[in-house]
């Protein structure tokens, strides 16, 4: 009896510093969770001009960034083969440098439904880089006309960019709008069924789309993505504020976030813990899951997924470019500062973002992946298919980075141990 009594008291002991434990995580929880509750209302008053909390935060980032204002001003410029209309529609909203973070993005007049889902859930700035040759040119203005007349959020936040070869100019009469005049907004919008550059065969500059977009941003930092992919909501003032709290830093870094595909038909998820629960359902996967998993699996994805959500924004893992990742091709919230990407390739000939990791690399970045904040395509898993006329390009692709990209990526960076394309 004697020997059980210093047992029981060990036992009782243990169970209260156990509960007393979990009573301060979950208060320390609440706490936080109400302060990101307070964070954000604040946020959503400094976009409408309210003074705010928030404008602490902004001025901390300016100190740290020591970044300077961009002018947005539309001009006509050649780059290569291509005519550029740079700011041909501008949003209503100005940024100076430290204010938000700009998605930077691109496509055709067939991609711009991913606008409304992704400006709702982004609520700050986008920059577009719209290709369109030909006839494709006066589509994509009625596309853009009909999204700004039936959504203010792509009126305040969103700048479009229009570019086309010089072999395939628009027609001679333009078709043009007043974009102020929102009057006489169609409820329905007839779009033609196929476009000038697929009658034409021609191929889409997927990177020069990339750096229009990026190059008219006017933020510091940018978070270029494809069209198809919609952030987490929320994503900016949580992001600001990590980065207020947590810089200035010695090393080069990026922040990649976590990328899902879900299944046609569900609810695109708005936090974390909705995307593990649709993940234990296999309702959603891992970014290209069924095509290329090592490709955009983040380092210790499993941990990720498995890792319960928490108020706030934070760094769940730094990583290199490196090992079992050396092909990977994270989407990533980055600045003006990193190099451009790499505009001789094509959507057509694939491994467009190959390069630009590869220099990252080499230049040692880290890759701050981030916790509670990911990335959703638009609805729908993707399976593999064969394209003929893609694998030759692809082929092709695979010619010039061995013999003409490789070469002059070692002249221009040198090299590093467990960097590769």
């Amino acid at each position: 009896m004697a020997k059980i009594l210093p047992f029981c008291a060990l036992f009782l002991v243990t169970l209260i510093v156990i509960y007393l434990w979990n009573v301060s995580n979950s208060i320390n929880y609440e706490l936080e969770a109400k302060e990101e509750t307070l964070l954000l209302s604040d946020y959503e008053r400094s976009q409408r001009g309210d003074p705010s909390n928030f404008s602490q935060i902004l001025q901390q980032v300016k100190h740290i960034t020591g970044c300077l204002d961009r002018p947005m001003e539309p001009k006509i410029q050649q780059r290569g083969d291509y005519w550029v209309l740079y700011n041909y529609i501008v949003a209503q909203k100005r940024f100076k440098c430290h204010e938000s973070v700009t998605i930077t993005t691109l496509g055709d007049f067939t991609f711009l439904d991913n606008i409304l889902p992704m400006v709702e859930r982004w609520k700050g700035p986008i920059s577009v880089a719209l290709h369109a040759p030909g006839t494709d040119f006066n589509a994509a203005l009625d596309a853009i006309k009909h999204l700004r007349c039936h959504s203010a959020l792509v009126r305040e936040f969103v700048t479009f960019h229009i570019f086309f070869p010089s072999g395939h100019m628009p027609p001679k009469n333009l078709k043009t709008y007043d974009f102020e005049d929102d009057h006489e907004c169609p409820e329905t919008l007839l779009l033609p069924n196929s476009t000038y550059k697929s009658a034409h065969q021609l191929v889409f500059p997927i990177n020069l789309a990339r750096n229009i977009a990026r190059e008219m941003a006017q933020t510091h930092f940018i978070f270029p993505l494809d069209i198809e992919l919609y952030p987490s909501p929320y994503l900016i003032p949580k992001f600001l504020k990590m980065i207020a709290q947590n810089g200035p830093w010695a090393t080069p870094r990026v922040y990649p976030l976590a990328v899902f595909e879900i299944e046609t038909g569900q609810k695109i998820p708005d936090n974390k813990t909705q995307v593990q629960a649709m993940l234990a359902k296999n309702l959603a996967v891992p970014f290209h899951h069924n095509i290329c998993a090592q490709c955009h699996d983040i380092p210790k994805a499993l941990k990720w997924q498995k890792t319960a959500e928490t108020p706030g924004l934070r760094v769940f893992y730094s990583a290199k470019r490196k090992g079992e990742y050396v092909h990977w091709e994270p989407f990533y919230i980055t600045t003006h500062q990193e190099p451009l990407y790499d505009e001789r390739f094509t959507w057509e000939g694939q491994k467009d973002k190959l390069v630009q990791g590869f220099v990252l690399c080499i230049l040692d970045y880290d890759f701050m992946i981030l916790d509670n904040a990911f990335l959703v395509h638009k609805p729908g898993i993707k399976v593999k298919t064969m394209d003929e006329r893609r694998q030759a390009m692809t082929d092709l692709t695979d010619m010039s980075i061995k013999t003409e990209i490789m070469p002059q990526l070692e002249i221009l960076f040198g090299r590093r141990g467990g960097c590769e394309v």
